[in-house]
């Protein structure tokens, strides 16, 4: 998975399709990233010594393929792909208008 937090993406799959927004946190292990303002759902609290119970909405993980990095240049969607610059670090760089993305 090519995708690291504070990323702008764009949800190109799904009941939230075409709404964008920054990766909030990245799980590897599921191929999942919980996208901020997407994919939300309420989750029921239960009361305890500190708090009533409530209902809480909150961003829920969507599937790393239902989601496309947004170009910083361009402002649209693109792929993602490794180059070795200068130094000979690898960075991630876009499709689109091959810009740096680190």
């Amino acid at each position: 998975m090519n995708f690291k937090t504070g990323d702008k993406v764009v949800v190109i799959a799904g009941a939230y399709r075409g709404k964008e927004g920054t990766i909030t946190k990245v799980l590897r292990a599921e191929n999942k990233v919980v996208v901020e303002g997407v994919n939300i759902v309420k989750k029921h609290m239960k009361p305890n010594g500190q708090s009533a119970g409530s209902i809480v909405e909150m961003e829920s993980p969507i599937h790393a393929s239902n989601v496309m990095i947004l170009d910083p240049k361009e402002k649209k969607r693109t792929r993602i792909g490794h180059t070795v610059d200068k130094k000979g670090n690898k960075v991630r760089t876009t499709k689109k208008s091959n810009s740096n993305l680190d």
